[in-house]
This record gives structure tokens, sequence and C-alpha cells, in this order.
């Protein structure tokens, strides 16, 4: 198994901001009373990311400024029932899984009269007052604004631990998967709108996704700190998370925790999902990376790209480790009027599996076999589903594919399909991530012990089942056509369909291979190679080095780069996605 020095805490430096962050809740608090001082100012504002422990941070605030008037966003909300009600037409009580991503807004979720009250309160105070809590910001912004940003994975984290309920509502007790699907359904999607309202507002952004050393950094810093990454190649913050199928490749290669039973995803390049990790005057700040995607979309995505999608990052690479585990669940992605119609998403989860690595044994199941009954394949899932005694024979119905490592398997959004174990999957996808209907998890329970949701009656409606043995294996199994060669390099293009809107280029290389972004934001794995130097041809940016299996961003206003092997003469190759004209 090959070894690596990826990197797991991946750190863009902001140039020049020496004495723009500080730590410790000490140092904070003389910080935000010194800046309100120098502003004459007497009303700070924090306003507050979903996930944000609201307690101990009050517990923390409240004597910095005890003299002030405290006002509670939280007391201007509708009741908790009533937000329920306003946001079924998202969250689909009845559905385990799925919703529809909201149209509303963080405001829809406050009583008008009691935030008129709170505005004049606020006013009319004579003295200092301190405005807190989610949705903040609808009541005032100020004299000083302090926005308190979370990272997505880590607010995933506090729902497993019960810590946090969803906006509005006591429903911290709940399973975990009932809050994340309430938060990526509305509340994430809510809160987000606000914040890009006050962007340009903010005085000082509050990192408190470590609860024992909060982190306080100027607005102008992270600012700038954005603003540098679209001029170079940067990467995202990579999580992991155990699964039931999980393997052990990522624990070796990325030096992961050894006390977690296996690893079954990493989440490598997912800016809706990772995180930034600015370095401002020596201190770390976290912050998601979705604030970069709706802050400098343009020059990040390209024109034609953010014309198509909006402010909205499209391209995914994760990785799917089933080495010494099992196999995924049988599962099928939405086909794009489905998603448009049930979901109210634009586009749907195209994919490919790009094999890492693979055992003798590794396999992907894709496509159905020739003459498949749809009917009988139905009922032998609900069958499977309800009778513990009657598994589902997935290779009567479902083919088998052997796979190797470098192989790469297009799955066209409709198409059945899952890894087998001992493979370790680079999943290149369109972003719409959540929307997996798995239709037979193999008879296995989760990790606690609970069933896994199971979404045949989404799924029914999705398969194509003209997707059997011949077309499959002449049009998804390892697809590759040369496109250009130079002495000590060659370029093909592989691995996904063309009905699917994301173009696939691998380069194998021992010298300097010279890429462009042409206009669209590119997604790069190096899938071969312990190391390689990202340049600029002009100097634009410093030297970039990535390591195996690391997955970096080119954002599409870098045009022309250039990759070449760390170490001169080793043998290299990348895999780089990028959106089609």
């Amino acid at each position: 198994m090959k070894q690596s020095n990826y990197d797991k805490f991946p750190t863009i430096v902001v140039p020049d901001s020496a004495g723009e962050a500080w730590a410790g809740w000490d140092a904070i608090g003389q910080t935000l009373a010194a800046a309100l001082r120098r502003r004459s100012g007497r009303t700070i504002v924090f306003e507050c990311y979903p996930g944000v422990l609201l307690d101990d941070v009050l517990a923390q605030v409240r004597p910095m400024f005890h003299d002030a008037l405290l006002v509670n966003s939280a007391t201007a909300m509708l009741e908790p029932a009533a937000i329920e009600k306003l946001l079924e037409h998202e969250t689909w009580p009845a559905d385990p899984v799925f919703g529809r991503m909201t149209k509303r807004a963080l405001y829809d979720l406050f009583d008008p009269m009691k935030l008129a009250d709170l505005r004049w309160q606020v006013e009319s105070h004579a003295g200092p007052v301190v405005v807190f809590g989610i949705g903040a910001s609808l009541i005032a912004t100020g004299d000083l604004l302090v926005y308190l940003d979370m990272a997505r994975w880590e607010i995933q984290l506090r729902q497993r631990r019960h810590e946090i309920d969803s906006i509005g509502c006591h429903d911290r007790d709940a399973a975990p998967w009932v809050l994340y699907k309430r938060g990526f359904f509305a509340d994430w999607r809510m809160a987000d709108e606000n914040k890009e309202r006050i962007f340009g507002q903010i005085d000082f952004f509050l990192d408190t996704n470590d609860r024992t050393t909060p982190k306080l950094a100027t607005a102008d810093a992270v600012r700038r700190g954005l603003a540098a990454c679209i001029h170079r190649p940067f990467r995202v913050v990579p999580f992991f998370d155990p699964g039931v199928w999980g393997g052990q490749w990522m624990m070796d290669v990325c030096d992961l925790d050894r006390s977690a039973p296996n690893y079954a995803w990493c989440f490598d390049c997912v800016p809706e999902e990772n995180s930034l990790l600015l370095s401002i005057g020596g201190r770390r700040i976290e912050l998601p990376s979705i604030n970069l995607v709706h802050q400098h979309p343009i020059e990040l995505l390209g024109d034609a790209v953010f014309a198509r999608f909006g402010a909205e990052f499209p391209i995914r690479f994760d990785f799917l480790d089933t080495m010494d585990g099992g196999n995924l669940s049988l599962q099928v992605h939405p086909l794009k009027e489905y998603m448009e119609q049930t979901f109210g998403l634009p586009y749907t989860q195209d994919e490919s599996y790009y094999m890492l690595e693979a055992g003798s044994d590794a396999s992907v199941f894709l496509g159905f076999k020739e003459a498949v009954n749809p009917a009988e394949f139905v009922a032998a899932l609900e069958r499977a589903q309800a009778d513990a005694k009657s598994p589902l024979d997935v290779e009567k119905f479902v083919n088998r594919f052997p796979a190797k490592k470098h192989d790469h398997f297009s799955i066209p959004a409709g198409t059945i399909h899952c890894s087998g174990r001992n493979s370790m999957v680079l999943e290149i996808s369109a972003t719409p991530y959540i929307f997996t209907f798995k239709l037979w998890d193999w008879g296995r329970l989760d990790l606690n012990g609970k069933p896994r949701p199971i979404s045949i009656q989404h799924g029914m409606q999705n398969l194509d089942y003209s997707r059997d043995t011949t077309w499959t294996a002449e049009h998804l199994v390892n697809p590759t056509e040369p496109v250009a060669e130079g002495e000590g390099w060659r370029e093909e293009r592989t691995g996904l369909h063309a009905s699917q809107f994301i173009e696939t280029r691998r380069h194998w290389f021992t010298v300097a291979v010279t890429h462009h972004t042409n206009g669209s934001v590119n997604v790069i794995n190096l899938v071969e190679g312990d190391a390689a130097i990202v340049e600029s041809p002009s100097g634009a940016f410093a030297p970039f080095e990535v390591h195996y299996a690391e997955t970096f961003i080119v954002p599409a206003a870098v045009g022309e780069y250039v990759i070449r092997p760390k170490v001169a003469g080793t043998n290299c190759a990348t895999l780089k996605a990028s959106v089609r004209s």
C-alpha cells in the first residue's frame, strides 16, 4: 500500500496579516471592546450560523459586556411548532432522507411584530447593547458586526452528539439524519442567504469550531484571504467518516486515527461541506469554503460555469474506501427531470468511479443484465427488504465487472451501481451528493445497529433498464480515448459519459505539462506519484506542492499553469475534471 504525506490541514497564508487575529476569550473580549470604543459605538451584534453552541458563547460574551442590554434574537422567532409547519414543504416529515430545497428566507422564521419590538428596544436604549443569535442581523447590524461562522462537518458532529437544535426548535435529541436533513434542505440555505446579504458589512469573524480555543479575525483579513484563493491553486480541508462498509486504506495512506473501526468516506473536495483554513497573523482560522464560492463565483468557476450553475460549485471529488471492507449499497441516482420536479434542483448526480487502488477481487456492480424484468426486480427488492431470510440475489439482475487500479467507470444518472469490496474509489461527480437512492444494503445495520434508510420507491422511478450488459460494457466500463502526447507525457479523455457535463482528462507525465483552465474551474487529483509541483509560467502564484491522493482546485481565473513531478523523471498521473463547454 502506497504511503503518502497527505496533508489533512491544508492552510492558505494571508500575507501582511500580523495583528489581525486573536485567540482565547480574554483577548477576543479586549479586542472587540477596543474596536467598539474606537468607533464611539454602543451596539455590537453577534450573528450566528446554525451549529454555534449559543449557550457556551453567550456565557463568555455576557461578562465582556456586563453592563449592556442583551437582546436575544431567538425571542422574536415563531413558536417551534409554527416553524416546523412552515417548513413542511422542505423537510417532508414522512421521508427519512429527502426533502426539497427551500426558497424561504431566514426572516420567514420570525414574528414581524416581535422583530419590530426588538428593533425598537435596540434603537431606544441609551446604553450599550449586545444583539445575539441566529438572525441577530435582522434586528440590527450595529456599530460592530461579528459573524460566528461554522464548518458544516463540525455541525454534523454536534448533531450526532445531540448538542444543537435546528433553527427555532428544540429537537437536538432527534436522530442525527433528521437534523442533517433539516439543515441541508432548509437551515443552511437560509443562513447562507442571510450571510451573503451582510457579508460586506461584517467587521470580525469569530471561529468557535474548536470550543476550547475560540479565534477572532478581522473581516478585512478574511476577505483578503478569500480573494487570494482565486489566483492560485488551493485545497479545502478534507474530513473522514466511518461507515458500515468502510475500509482500511485511508487509515494508513492518510494517517488517520487508528481507534476508528474503519473509514468509509473522505470528502476531499465538496466546497458546500468542506472548510478553508486561513492563516491570519499566524493563527489558523476555519471558515466554510462555500464562502469563497459565494463571494467570488465568477473568478472561481468561470463565466460560462457561473451562467449555468450560479454560485454553486458543480464538481465533487470524494473517496469511497472498501479495502478490507464491504460492498457499497446497491443504488441509483435520480434522472435530471426527477431531480428538478421532485427536489427543486436543476441538475443531478451524474458520477464516475476512478480506481485509486484495487484488490485482486475488486469489482464494480454496474448496469442491468440482459432482459431484466422490472417488475420481477422490484418485487425481489421489496421481498429482500421485508424478509431477512430472502436476500437479494444481486448478480441475477446486475452486472459485476472486475476492476483494477486506474480503471474508470462512468455512472450516468439512472444507472444501477455500487462499488464492491477491496476497492479504493475516487468518486468524481456532480455536486448534489445527498441524492442517492439505496435499493439494497446487503441486509446490514449501520454502525449504531440501526437500519439504514432504503429508497426503493424513489429508485424504481429512476432505473434505466436499457443500460444492460452490452450497452454498459461498451459505454461505461473504462472508456479511454487518446487526446495528445509528447516527449515524457500523454493525455487521455476518460471516465464520464457524453451525457454528463463533467469532462475528465488523465495526464501521465515524467516532465512538466502545461494546462489551461479554459474558462472553467479545474479540480485535480494526483492519482500516481508521491508529489508534484503546480507552477505559474508567469510567476503569478508561488509554486504549490501536492501529494499522492490529494485533490486540489485551480480557479478559472488562473488560466495557464504547469504541473511537474517534484522529483524530475518520476512517473506521475493526474486526473482533472472541468465543466464541458
